[in-house]
């Protein structure tokens, strides 16, 4: 799979843009603020319908124009297809497929899949858990576009639950309120969060492996590094799952489909549930007291590990910088991996101003590592950023214009 056109309209500081591109490497280089970031940032948006960059999709649309477009010319399997997506800030996005409207701009997911490097990575390492948190939410995306609905379902859940908490709060622990409203949304969360936590086990079990051999592989440090998932339900849960550290279901219990491709949401959903509504049961008078949900898969961490010390707060820079980077490079291995089991493609790389933040060894093997990627775009202030291995079309970008050199 590779991007083979791209084309926008209002988006960030491009009035317009039209870029060719081909399969290999391309570097688009050009001073800081000069547009280069965008380019890749409306690539990114095509396959997972967000920025990594901003929160909301409003500070895509250029100043003055009502709407941003961008579409996508698609090559996979020797097959051209074009996505179109019109984003409208405070109202739903549109979306079409060879020029064929679909009904959901959710519908394109999985059409262009990515792996994006960038230095906000850091804060996947350095940050809060809800960082963590969206790194594994956008790769289970990634890998199967439904849970992209999966986890619509629970946040609009979590935050109609969180209201009612909030206004009923006072009249329930009075006794004077109707507890049977929330005993239903208790229900609703639980059935939404067993299908996203049990996505997120089975995803953690396949990385584990991957992230320990990217990790050594970039930083030349053969030492223990782990991940972990800690949910709010207790250490067990994996276990009481049913997920195995291979990924698959555990002969004990929970899914035996043999389906490791992540179409399904995991081993254990039942016993997930089931779990998350005592846990909730005994956490009412606390959620009451403060008005919030303080049990599901949004209290939950993916914790990182150096040794027997976490990443956060004790990994040096140089270290944390490794394993941004072996995180990014563990989920191209998970994504390639689909295409001998007949997957669609392997998914694009994206370097956004990376290696100018690298010290020389971990630039070199960083390079080394991804060359052999079907596309990889970098974006560089100078040319000099982009190693030498990795030589190949560049793009000149400067003041909102492209202009293709080589």
């Amino acid at each position: 799979m590779h991007l083979k056109h791209l084309s926008l309209v209002d988006f960030r500081s491009y009035p317009e843009a039209e870029l060719d591109l081909a399969a290999g490497v391309t570097a688009f280089v050009g001073p800081n603020g000069q547009g280069k970031t965008n380019l890749v940032e409306a690539i990114g948006y095509v396959a997972t319908l967000g920025s990594h960059r901003v929160a909301t999709d409003a500070p895509l649309v250029r100043q003055g124009a009502e709407r941003a477009v961008v579409r996508a010319g698609l090559m996979r399997g020797g097959r051209a297809s074009l996505v179109e997506l019109e984003i409208v800030p405070g109202a739903p996005n549109r979306a079409r497929v060879n020029r064929v409207p679909v009904p959901r701009a959710r519908e394109v997911l999985g059409l262009l899949r990515t792996v994006l490097f960038a230095p906000e990575d850091l804060s996947v390492v350095k940050g809060d858990p809800e960082g963590r948190r969206r790194f594994l939410d956008d790769l289970l995306v990634a890998r199967t576009p439904r849970f992209a609905g999966v986890r619509a379902d629970f946040e609009r859940v979590l935050r109609q639950r969180n209201a009612l908490l909030k206004s009923a709060g006072a009249t329930i622990r009075a006794g004077r309120g109707d507890v049977r409203t929330l005993d239903v949304w208790d229900s609703h969360l639980a059935t939404a969060g067993a299908e996203l936590l049990a996505g997120r086990l089975r995803l953690v079990a396949e990385l584990q492996p991957l992230v320990a051999a990217a990790y050594a592989a970039v930083s030349d440090d053969p030492g223990e590094v782990g991940i972990c998932y800690r949910s709010s339900l207790g250490e067990d849960v994996g276990e009481v799952a049913g997920a195995r550290a291979d990924g698959r279901a555990d002969d004990r219990g929970g899914d035996h489909s043999g389906d490791h491709s992540g179409d399904r949401a995991g081993p254990g959903r039942q016993v997930l549930a089931t779990r998350l509504l005592e846990a909730m049961g005994r956490s009412r008078p606390a959620e009451l007291d403060r008005g919030v949900s303080l049990v599901g898969p949004h209290r939950d961490d993916l914790v990182l590990t150096l040794g027997d010390l976490p990443a956060r707060g004790y990994a040096s820079q140089g270290e944390s910088w490794s394993f941004a980077l072996a995180l990014r490079l563990a989920s191209y291995e998970l994504l390639r991996a689909e295409v001998s089991d007949g997957g669609d493609g392997e998914p694009v790389l994206i370097l956004d101003d990376v290696f100018a933040e690298l010290d020389a060894g971990r630039r070199d093997r960083l390079a080394a590592l991804v060359g052999r990627a079907e596309q990889v775009l970098i974006t560089a202030a100078v040319p000099e950023d982009v190693p030498e291995v990795l030589e190949g079309a560049r793009v000149d970008v400067t003041a909102g214009q492209v202009r293709r050199v080589r």
